[in-house]
């Protein structure tokens, strides 16, 4: 969220890199540890006219600006059905998005995306900030993803993905069971011109392409599986799976003959990487969707 600090806010300087709760217990001596604890729970601590931070152990630098916001200072919050800020810092978001909602502009729409959304939110506080889009998800795809607020922060994320994205685990529900209850696909994607894309084994021109998966739950109608890609091309899931016989549940552009619970059964559920700043280990996991887990509980 954004807010902005006015004159009754106390402000101090930091003079030397130190963590935002020693700074604070330094700043506020007399109040008690549950008191200065409080202040950050609440949202109440403003970084460099900017940010709000809740973070105990978020590292300041030489030079920033922190502002006590009072309790009755003015906050926009962020609130949208489609998307949940799960974190947010001077450098980058994290968010929530539901199936439904496209990650960012197409020929066909430009505004109900999850791009759009959070720039509009950011420019309520200065109408020149702006985010920008480090990776995607597919509009049918639920799930963890991540924007940063920086065009530098972007261009290293994007540049070193592989150094400093940790874990991406993704969770599908298919038709069937597969014969191997954990496996590696590997094949080479293409493009075609229709914007489809295909996969291809043998040496074929195309991007490489590899994921493992690992069958978590299944019945005798559906299967639950972990996905964790080594390469992030794409819609490559979707088209793996389609390829071992067994789409993904209401994926109907890949196979799927059934759509039981109106989505495509997709879900982004685990995102750890290290932060391009701070360079501390960042875990967010979002929980199946319920319908998930009801399509491979036993059918009677």
């Amino acid at each position: 969220m954004f807010t902005t600090p006015n004159s009754k806010n106390p402000s101090f300087k930091v003079l030397t890199p130190i963590t935002l709760i020693e700074f604070l217990k330094e700043q506020l001596k007399g109040q008690s540890n549950s008191s200065i604890k409080e202040v950050l729970t609440n949202h109440r601590v403003l970084l460099n006219n900017h940010d709000i931070i809740t973070q105990y152990n978020y590292q300041l630098k030489q030079g920033d600006v922190i502002n006590i916001l009072s309790k009755k200072n003015h906050v926009i919050e962020f609130k949208h059905p489609k998307l949940k800020i799960l974190y947010e810092d001077e450098y980058l978001f994290v968010v929530s998005k539901k199936e439904g909602l496209l990650s960012i502009a197409t020929e066909k729409e430009k505004v109900h995306t999850a791009y759009h959304i959070l720039n509009d939110y950011v420019k309520q506080y200065d109408e020149r900030n702006r985010v920008y889009i480090v990776h995607r998800l597919d509009k049918d795809t639920s799930g963890v993803m991540m924007f940063a607020k920086k065009p530098e922060i972007q261009e290293q994320m994007q540049d070193n993905w592989k150094q400093y994205v940790l874990e991406r685990t993704y969770a599908a529900v298919i038709e069937g069971v597969p014969d191997k209850m954990k496996d590696t696909i590997y094949s080479t994607l293409t493009e075609d011109k229709f914007q489809h894309m295909r996969s291809l084994q043998g040496k074929a021109e195309g991007k490489r392409a590899v994921t493992t998966f690992e069958v978590v739950q299944k019945n005798n109608k559906y299967s639950l599986l972990k996905l964790v890609l080594d390469t992030g091309r794409k819609n490559q899931i979707r088209i793996h799976l389609q390829s071992i016989g067994h789409p993904i549940v209401g994926d109907k552009k890949y196979g799927s003959k059934i759509d039981p619970i109106h989505r495509m059964c997709l879900h982004a559920k685990n995102l750890t990487f290290i932060h391009p700043v701070t360079k501390e280990t960042m875990r967010f996991e979002i929980p199946l969707p319920r319908k998930f887990l009801e399509l491979v509980s036993d059918i009677k």
